[in-house]
């Protein structure tokens, strides 16, 4: 054999053996995760559900954020002034700015979001009453002008959880508030892939190689939203134990949350690390004013009065590591934290709440609960909930469904027997429960409000009073007063906080900077 040929065969054998390799040298980032539920409603705007939030911050991307100290910073918008009597808020959006479809994204979309937006959200819904116009200056500056000051206009705009204020192209933007959008285009650091979700099994998301993250490093919700994977694949994978099995042998990366009795099956091997939330979560339960018996404020107080914290604690959490009995409705180690008016209720008399039924006229009427079966630490509330209500007189029906035709049943006015409800038991990040204005179960505006649909003047006129106020103290006043309200009117109940515990495979690392909420950029996988 010639040198020649020797030589030509020994680089086909190199390269043949370069191109086998290439795959695994060039291969994708991808993380697979196990999220608290599976993904069914892709609407941010229409839906309060943390899964669709976290949806949400993969697609799109919002004019401010919160960063690691809740301040608000700009994040779509490059430059913004206020004018001297707080009225005239002039904002313009980054160079660069696009849609997924490659089309830039303008003044026209950001307004025709706020406005969607604004017809959902209860921080939302108090800028929309000072509103006097939004008023477009060019294709990237647009101006908001008050009819009087709103000196939570930034961080309204920088809204972390609950309802955010995504933006979105102004084609899906004039969707109607109260109708899912079908249309997922965003301009965020990750792509909806549409053709590759299949509800109940998977949901992908793929690198947004066209977006700009801005310069500054990740604070909080704020800062450079560097997207280091490839592909993200949300794995439904509704029991527990499985997904801790799976995260043990390697077939998942992540579990956002882990069920809290199996935290020691990880915490003793090597390859997992566990991340405990920054900011608690609270329990609540949720009375529909809309159905009887739960329109008679006596009744509705009477089922807060049955229950009691602790319990509710024990059996959704069980480790007191991670629990807080906490009657703050706007949650304790906060600004607001108070317990003024709560000394009566949440503490499971039973006895107590059966007269207060009986002086209500409570006539047996059977409550509808709802129960996911599905999300490890909201499945055991109702159950608890069924036992204290039904020891201190009240018929319950608990109703038990996935939590994904839970969040799609929520919405229904109707009565039970039409798909409607009585009540149901859920948990908010103390994110969304910092003030009167960002607890979304405390607004009381009628058909307006969120499910539940409190309709109330006297805790209407409490938030805005809140939304005016100059001082910490004369803040702090406004909500004790409104919790002392809140205590015989019941919007919600709290039910004790508690702590999520995230798990990972060693070979996912992040910033040092944690977001505030799940979010997906700047985790990488080596």
């Amino acid at each position: 054999m010639s040198y020649l040929v020797r030589t030509t065969a020994g680089v086909l054998v190199a390269l043949l053996a370069y191109l086998h390799a290439a795959p695994a040298a060039f291969a994708q980032k991808t993380l697979r995760v196990v999220q608290h539920s599976d993904l069914k409603v892709l609407d941010p705007i229409w839906s309060t559900a943390y899964i669709v939030r976290n949806h949400g911050y993969l697609v799109y991307d919002t004019l401010f954020a919160l960063d690691a100290d809740l301040q608000p910073k700009p994040q779509m918008v490059d430059t913004y002034e206020t004018s001297a009597d707080g009225l005239v808020t002039t904002l313009r959006l980054r160079d660069g700015l696009a849609w997924h479809d490659g089309t830039p994204v303008t003044s026209e979309d950001c307004i025709a979001s706020l406005k969607r937006w604004s017809a959902r959200d209860s921080v939302g819904q108090k800028l929309a009453e000072v509103l006097a116009e939004y008023k477009i200056i060019d294709a990237r500056s647009f101006q908001i002008v008050l009819k009087e000051k709103f000196g939570s206009l930034l961080s309204a705009l920088g809204k972390p959880s609950g309802v955010a204020p995504f933006m979105m192209p102004k084609r899906v933007a004039q969707t109607d508030p109260f109708a899912q959008i079908s249309d997922t285009t965003g301009s965020g650091p990750f792509v909806f892939a549409k053709d590759q979700w299949k509800p109940g099994d998977k949901v992908v998301y793929l690198k947004n190689k066209a977006y700009k993250p801005r310069p500054e490093p990740a604070s909080g919700m704020a800062g450079g939203k560097i997207a280091y994977l490839d592909r993200i694949e949300m794995l439904y994978i509704p029991d527990p134990q499985t997904q801790v099995s799976a995260l043990l042998s390697g077939e998942i990366d992540m579990i956002e949350s882990v069920a809290h009795d199996l935290l020691p099956l990880l915490e003793s091997d090597a390859n997992i690390y566990l991340l405990k939330s920054g900011a608690s979560l609270q329990f609540v339960f949720r009375p529909n004013w809309l159905q009887k018996p739960f329109d008679n404020a006596a009744v509705r107080k009477a089922a807060t009065v049955a229950m009691q914290q602790t319990t509710f604690l024990s059996a959704a959490i069980g480790n007191a590591k991670y629990t807080l009995p906490c009657k703050a409705i706007f949650t304790c180690n906060s600004p607001l934290a108070s317990e003024a008016g709560m000394q009566d209720v949440l503490n499971g008399d039973a006895k107590r709440a059966g007269e207060m039924l009986k002086q209500a006229g409570y006539d047996g009427t059977p409550i509808v609960i709802l129960q996911p079966t599905d999300n490890p630490v909201l499945v055991n509330l109702a159950p608890v909930a069924k036992s204290q209500l039904e020891r201190a007189g009240f018929k319950v029906d608990m109703q038990s469904m996935d939590w994904q035709t839970l969040v799609g049943r929520v919405p229904r006015k109707g009565p039970p027997s039409d798909g409607g409800w009585h009540a149901y038991l859920t948990a908010w990040s103390q994110v969304d429960l910092l003030d009167p204005l960002m607890m979304a179960f405390l607004a009381a505006n009628c058909d307006k409000a969120r499910p539940g649909w409190p309709c109330h003047a006297d805790i209407e006129a409490f938030r805005q009073k809140y939304a005016q106020a100059d001082s910490a103290t004369e803040r702090l006043k406004i909500a004790e007063d409104l919790q002392k309200l809140n205590a015989d009117l019941v919007t919600f109940a709290p039910l004790g906080e508690f702590w999520s515990v995230a798990a990972f495979r060693k070979s996912v690392t992040f910033p040092d900077a944690r977001p505030i909420v799940t979010t997906y950029w700047g985790i990488d996988k080596n």
